[in-house]
């Protein structure tokens, strides 16, 4: 995919995150000298083309307090994995929510949920919740616990040149 010198501009510019003020994008478009409206069709535009998927805030779980937090992975029948990752994806405790092929025969798991809490026992009830809501779609499932934070980054541009 290409992008123009604008683009790149603006993604250097939103790579390191917004700034923390009331009006971010007023401030990054002020950084780069254009209108504001402009900035955002230029960020519209860049998500339409598959540029960019998102802009999201990235927050430390363990300094908000939720210092269990468990990858669940799912075996659920493919032709229910639209339907039911969008419903497991819009639980209010699940921060990430994906399909991914299976890697047969060691990783038989092809829906992937993060699941954040207070404790294990409390991602456990969660993760009990999903199993409920998978129903009999769901083939087996297993979790992976985080044992520390990882750096979070978004998408970073070489430096030309």
């Amino acid at each position: 995919m290409i992008i123009d010198s604008t683009d790149r501009q603006i993604i250097e510019a939103l790579q390191g995150g917004l700034p923390l003020v009331p009006e971010p994008y007023a401030q990054v478009a002020e950084q780069l000298d254009m209108p504001q409206d402009a900035l955002m069709a230029r960020i519209a535009a860049m998500k339409a083309r598959g540029v960019i998927r998102r802009i999201a805030a990235a927050p430390n779980h363990y300094k908000l307090g939720m210092t269990a937090n468990g990858m669940t992975v799912w075996d659920v029948d493919d032709d229910r994995i639209t339907e039911l990752g969008a419903q497991v994806g819009a639980l209010p405790y699940v921060t990430h929510c994906y399909e991914r092929p299976r890697a047969l025969p060691d990783w038989p798991y092809n829906l992937f949920a993060m699941v954040h809490g207070d404790s294990r026992e409390e991602v456990e009830e969660k993760r009990a919740e999903i199993r409920a809501l998978l129903g009999t779609a769901l083939r087996g499932c297993d979790i992976l616990y985080s044992t520390r934070i990882l750096k979070k980054t978004g998408l970073r541009l070489r430096q030309k040149g």
